[in-house]
């Protein structure tokens, strides 16, 4: 693939980031940060929404290996809910970024705006698709969250995490209705919200009954 910007910058420090998880009802926001080595460099590397689940296992595998520097991070549901998505995805990419083994001379974010950083930073609409850095900290992200939920579907079963990783597909959403909300779901998202609400406005109903 060609990707399509150039910062002459090839072959020096720079950081790759990008976040998955900003959609989901449930689970963590999940980052990552990459700096590519140019003497080593990666065939295929794209957007992971555009990837087979196969290809991306097997670049993350790669990446990992051939690259200079590389940290996952993540922001918790409690944090979603306590900053917001927006500022808990800014905080996870800046751990990411701070956990480098290697410090970057500049920090290319995909998206268009950048979390507060110790080092230069600048956002690429769609980076993803035209940043290799990016693209690879966007493989990184979705296969650690991907994994993640995998796992959480044996702990909460019957909501379909392992399919859907938590976005609010109609499966996800009848099990909300069905099973009512876990520990791993995002209580400031409306969905769920709402059904904590109807909840607790059924048991302030029944409250007065339950007193006489």
């Amino acid at each position: 693939m060609q990707f399509g910007l150039d910062f002459g910058l090839v072959e020096e420090l720079v950081a790759g980031v990008d976040e998955v998880g900003r959609g989901p009802l449930c689970g963590p926001v999940v980052t990552a940060a990459v700096i590519l080595d140019p003497a080593r460099p990666i065939e295929g590397l794209n957007d992971s929404k555009k990837l087979s689940e196969a290809r991306r296992e097997a670049l993350f595998d790669e990446i990992c290996e051939k690259a200079l520097a590389w940290c996952v991070a993540r922001a918790e549901v409690e944090e979603i809910d306590q900053l917001n998505i927006l500022h808990a995805t800014m905080l996870a990419m800046q751990r990411a970024v701070e956990g480098l083994s290697v410090v970057p001379r500049l920090a290319l974010i995909d998206g268009n705006r950048c979390p507060q950083l110790a080092v230069p930073s600048a956002p690429v609409v769609q980076g993803d698709a035209q940043v290799p850095a990016i693209a690879a900290a966007s493989i990184l992200a979705k296969v650690s969250r991907d994994r993640e939920m995998q796992a959480l579907d044996l702990v909460y079963p019957g909501y379909g995490l392992a399919g859907h990783k938590g976005y609010p597909t109609p499966l996800h959403l009848e099990a909300l209705q069905r099973l009512g909300p876990t520990p791993i779901h995002r209580r400031s998202f409306a969905p769920v919200r709402t059904l904590i609400e109807r909840a607790e406005l059924s048991v302030t109903a029944l409250a007065p009954a339950a007193l006489v």
